[in-house]
């Protein structure tokens, strides 16, 4: 089993405005602000990781919030969709508490599980779907662990067509298709229980997607570590796929690469997690900077906006 994929590692997505993005998804979602750091690429933006109280994967969500970049629009090409596991009985608790900050929803079901559906400020797609998972939720004071959020569920990818991207789940990552319903379809591994479903919608009208606030940028796979990460590298390579070298993202080791359909694909492992540089009671308490940044903390802090 390890060295397979270990269902979904975290998703990354884009916002417009860091304090507005932060105080919706620790303030009104209840998920704990695990790591506060920079963007590798351009330290004056934040990177936001949120998920349970060590951020286990399959439960970090992670943002650019760059400022001002403006709205996006979801379509084909992209990760559409962002299923969060709450406990069974819960989407009532969650009904009230999204109507009571103003944020409309939808209910419905989708093979079997109900959930309802919602958008974030961003506009980004999320999605709360009842389901038995006995992983410890991170709660605060206003959400017990009778409603907190689990994790990921799953994740739904928004195509044109189908089949190469089902070819990349099922001959590379390991992936079964359990289930399909007209142009939807789940797929799951079996080796690990909770995080372990990816939808794909499959449309050829569907227009392309924009990359800006409000939609995903990419999905991480998880695997136990750089051993079994290489190894995938070899797979993705073999398949005819571009992927990136190792690159080391501090908290995880990472391997990219582009699925037929579009897609953004990311391989991360779970080791060293994000211990490494603070203690689990303090997480995303102080700003970590990647260390070619250290010397340049003092400009980077000023740069920064405040979400004090």
């Amino acid at each position: 089993m390890e060295n397979k994929i270990l269902g979904l590692h975290h998703i990354t997505a884009i916002a417009d405005n860091a304090k507005r993005n932060l105080d919706f998804y620790t303030k009104v979602l209840g998920v704990r602000l695990v790591k506060k750091t920079v963007n590798f690429d351009d330290p004056g933006t934040y990177h936001f990781y949120f998920g349970n109280e060590q951020g286990d994967p399959g439960t970090i969500l992670t943002f650019f919030p760059w400022e001002g970049i403006g709205k996006g629009t979801a379509g084909a090409g992209m990760a559409t969709h962002i299923g969060y596991a709450v406990p069974q009985g819960s989407l009532d608790f969650w009904k009230n508490r999204l109507g009571e900050h103003q944020i409309s929803l939808q209910e419905s079901e989708i093979f079997g599980e109900k959930l309802i559906s919602f958008n974030d400020p961003d506009g980004l797609q999320l999605q709360f779907i009842e389901t038995k998972d006995n992983r410890k939720a991170w709660t605060t004071t206003d959400i017990n662990s009778e409603h907190a959020l689990k994790g990921f569920h799953n994740i739904t990818l928004s195509l044109k067509e189908a089949d190469p991207t089902l070819k990349v789940l099922t001959d590379i990552l390991g992936y079964s298709l359990q289930q399909q319903h007209d142009n939807r379809y789940r797929l799951t591994t079996d080796s690990i229980d909770t995080a372990n479903s990816v939808d794909i919608i499959a449309d050829k009208n569907l227009p392309y997607g924009k990359n800006a606030a409000g939609t995903n940028h990419h999905v991480a796979f998880r695997v136990k570590d750089d051993n079994v990460l290489m190894e995938y590298r070899e797979k993705v390579l073999s398949a005819g796929l571009d992927i990136t070298p190792k690159i080391d993202r501090d908290y995880f080791f990472s391997l990219y690469f582009r699925e037929p359909g579009g897609v953004l694909f990311e391989i991360a492992t779970d080791n060293p997690g994000f211990t490494v540089d603070e203690p689990l009671s303090s997480l995303g308490s102080a700003l970590k900077l990647p260390m070619q940044y250290e010397n340049y903390r003092s400009q980077i802090e000023q740069t920064l906006p405040k979400i004090d």
